[in-house]
């Protein structure tokens, strides 16, 4: 006999905990994909995440005499925090296992709200059998992540909110969109909105390197992947739940997959809306809901996202705002083989035209050609398809690299090497870092006034959102020619600085 999950949910004690999170609309992301988005903020929960729902479900609906004996749980994310906040509520001991690789800030923030953390294991697997190991050892109350009845039901509380709250906004609700990890999220939302609403369709959402789910559906059984994709490290699971196999199976209307580029831009689309920053896995229903709208051509419908989580590691936010010009695709990256001869350069970024340089790395190979690795900002990916088309024609080589993973992610930071060969014929190689003005014409300024004598060996930029521009030059400048290069660099007005001494210059790229 299985739960009746509408009264479950209906019952569940969540909100000694937890608040009624808003439901918002992104207003920029809504007008430019043609649809109202509309954010359930779980993200604002106060462990910055909805697992404190289920958490406290589970952990309340426990006997007296099993609530005195404490309660244990594998996490080293949000689940983690969830479980121990409970138990803090209802002063009951929580041991917490965590891999021993679990970063410090994240075995911080479980002791501050007053977990027992035991470190053990390399991976969630080895810490999860130690916890079921310590659990029978001395005799606490495992708290499953998603696979439990009370857990799911707790989640299931954030559909109940929608539900009450969308009756403020306008018009009827067409989906509404969860993360699936395990599946307790979308389990719970989907058991409690078919039984009210079954027109509203319920999607899950995934990774393409993480989608036991819809693995799982599509087999009619459960499938354990080999191994997932850690960037949504919230969601990557590798086996679903027993019984979120079962509620997803039959009340998801579909599951949709995203990639790593798609997550990066959503959390930039709530940024900008909200002045918030989700984790990859809290960003991960509205990168599916802009994918649902792309795919079934939707217009003018109410999309609700439920934004999961925000427990970013500051350190991965270099890489988001890398990568989320990719995920709008509004980035193109290219490696162009420019001839080396005099005005080669000029007439490549001609060919560019107005578009916004967002990257630019130049090399000398030979005496007759040189590598460009090269970033542009286009209106949209059939602009970059076009310019590939345009740089061919004009006897250009050129890759498209926007699509490759490799290229993106090592490639770009590792153009270069020796070069030998630019100090032939008298020469050597001058190399100065400048700060350009963020403006367009700051690099094309910079070419009209240089020595058309003078031959660029090197060039690296990158666009770091700043209103200057860094960009570190090596130019081939004959020695009866520096007293015109002193005056060049007058002339110019950027600040610069000789690098030509520097070491790591001489160790890498001399």
């Amino acid at each position: 006999m299985h739960p009746d999950y509408l009264e479950k949910v209906l019952n569940a004690q969540v909100y000694d905990v937890a608040v009624e999170t808003p439901l918002e609309l992104a207003g920029n992301l809504s007008a430019r994909v043609g649809n109202k988005i509309i954010l359930k903020r779980e993200d604002m929960q106060p462990v910055f995440s909805f697992k404190l729902r289920g958490a406290y479900n589970k952990i309340a609906s426990l006997s007296a005499e099993k609530l005195k004996r404490g309660v244990i749980c594998a996490s080293a994310g949000n689940h983690a925090q969830g479980v121990a906040l409970s138990a803090a509520q209802l002063g009951c001991r929580a041991v917490i296992v965590m891999p021993t690789s679990t970063p410090g800030i994240k075995i911080d923030a479980v002791r501050r709200r007053g977990g027992e953390v035991v470190l053990f294991g390399d991976s969630f697997d080895e810490a999860c059998a130690h916890a079921l190991e310590l659990e029978k050892l001395e005799k606490l109350t495992f708290v499953h992540p998603f696979d439990d009845p009370e857990v799911i039901a707790g989640q299931g509380t954030v559909a109940m909110e929608i539900l009450r709250q969308h009756s403020r906004h306008n018009g009827p609700i067409h989906a509404i969109f969860c993360a699936i990890g395990g599946g307790g999220l979308a389990a719970g939302v989907a058991a409690y909105i078919k039984r009210l609403q079954p027109q509203i369709k319920v999607i899950g959402v995934e990774t393409f390197d993480a989608d036991a789910m819809k693995q799982s559906i599509a087999a009619g059984k459960r499938v354990r992947l080999e191994q997932v994709g850690l960037f949504a490290d919230g969601t990557a699971v590798k086996l679903v739940g027993e019984e979120t196999f079962r509620l997803c199976k039959e009340h998801l209307d579909e599951v949709i997959l995203v990639d790593t580029d798609a997550i990066c831009a959503a959390i930039k689309d709530v940024f900008e809306d909200t002045r918030s920053i989700l984790e990859p896995a809290g960003a991960l229903a509205v990168a599916g809901a802009k994918e649902y709208a792309r795919q079934h051509k939707l217009k003018d419908k109410n999309l609700i996202a439920v934004t999961s989580g925000a427990n970013m590691n500051f350190d991965r936010l270099r890489f988001v705002a890398e990568r989320a010009e990719f995920g709008e695709q509004r980035e193109a990256v290219f490696a162009v083989t420019l001839p080396e001869k005099p005005g080669a350069y000029k007439k490549f970024l001609a060919l560019i035209g107005k578009r916004n340089i967002t990257e630019f790395n130049y090399r000398y190979n030979t005496e007759a050609e040189a590598h460009v690795f090269v970033g542009v900002q286009v209106a949209k990916r059939e602009e970059s398809l076009k310019l590939v088309d345009s740089l061919q024609k004009h006897g250009y080589p050129t890759l498209d690299l926007t699509d490759d993973e490799m290229a993106k992610n090592h490639i770009r930071h590792m153009v270069g090497g020796h070069a030998p060969q630019v100090c032939n014929n008298g020469m050597s190689e001058l190399l100065y870092r400048f700060e350009f003005p963020e403006r367009p014409g700051a690099l094309m300024n910079f070419l009209t006034q240089m020595s058309t004598g003078w031959n660029i060996s090197l060039f690296h930029y990158r666009n770091h959102g700043a209103d200057y521009g860094r960009v570190l030059v090596g130019m081939q400048v004959p020695a009866s020619d520096m007293g015109q290069f002193r005056e060049f660099l007058k002339n110019l007005g950027y600040a610069h600085w000789d690098e030509s001494q520097n070491p790591a210059y001489k160790l890498f790229l001399g």
